[in-house]
């Protein structure tokens, strides 16, 4: 089994590697990083039928996690969502105040949200859970459900594969480069971790690779069911 203390010093030390690295490149992510409007049909689709869900639910506001930048945060209240950011970079919390200081953007972890239980209405993971090893995901699928109110909804999005662990070093644009370690699991593991976690999976797209890229990308658009199930 495997000692508790050591498996917090893990994840801390892991933590700190994926801020570190974020910290580094964030000005030239900032650059690199589309804006929402640009990204493909399918992806504004479903970020565009997220926004409606929550909007439609009225139960609160949206976190979204590891929100960089701040690009989709503010392309999120564009669509009357009334939403926040949280990163674990400081640098990329300031540059997202920077350039969108009407805002609200926090530095936080996805691994403990400050929000209370049940106190949001929406919580959207965009391309921000891929550097958590699958060991740590179904605490972080648990966060997103505690902090949703029942009939609350989640859109994770993320490139998927065959139990695959990258390490691989980025550099965005003529910046510094910096470390990453990203995991691509299965869609359908995805699914039942979030299932597990108490959620209902409302629907499911998968898209080919775009130019340039290895990988398939998966979007879950979930629900806090707003009554517990039987036992």
């Amino acid at each position: 089994m495997t000692n508790p203390t050591l498996r917090d010093e893990q994840a801390g030390a892991h933590l700190d590697a994926i801020r570190q690295s974020y910290d580094t490149v964030a000005t030239d992510y900032a650059r690199f990083v589309k804006d929402p409007g640009a990204l493909d049909p399918v992806s504004r689709a479903v970020l565009t039928a997220f926004a409606e869900s929550v909007t439609a639910s009225g139960l609160g506001p949206t976190a979204d996690v590891g929100c960089g930048p701040g690009k989709v945060t503010a392309f999120l209240t564009g669509l009357g969502v009334s939403a926040f950011g949280i990163d674990l970079s400081p640098r990329m919390i300031d540059l997202a105040r920077a350039a969108h200081p009407e805002l609200r953007f926090e530095v936080g972890s996805m691994t403990a949200l400050e929000s209370g239980d049940g106190e949001l209405g929406g919580v959207l993971a965009f391309y921000s859970t891929h550097h958590l090893p699958p060991t740590e995901l179904p605490s972080v699928y648990q966060e997103f459900h505690r902090v949703l109110a029942p009939g609350g909804h989640l859109l994770l999005v993320t490139r998927v594969g065959e139990e695959e662990h990258q390490r691989r070093t980025y550099g965005y644009g003529d910046g510094d480069p910096a470390p990453f370690d990203s995991y691509r699991l299965p869609a359908d593991r995805i699914a039942g971790l979030l299932e597990r976690a108490g959620f209902a999976i409302t629907a499911q797209t998968l898209q080919a690779p775009e130019e340039g890229a290895k990988r398939p990308v998966a979007g879950f658009l979930a629900r806090k069911p707003a009554t517990a199930k039987a036992p």
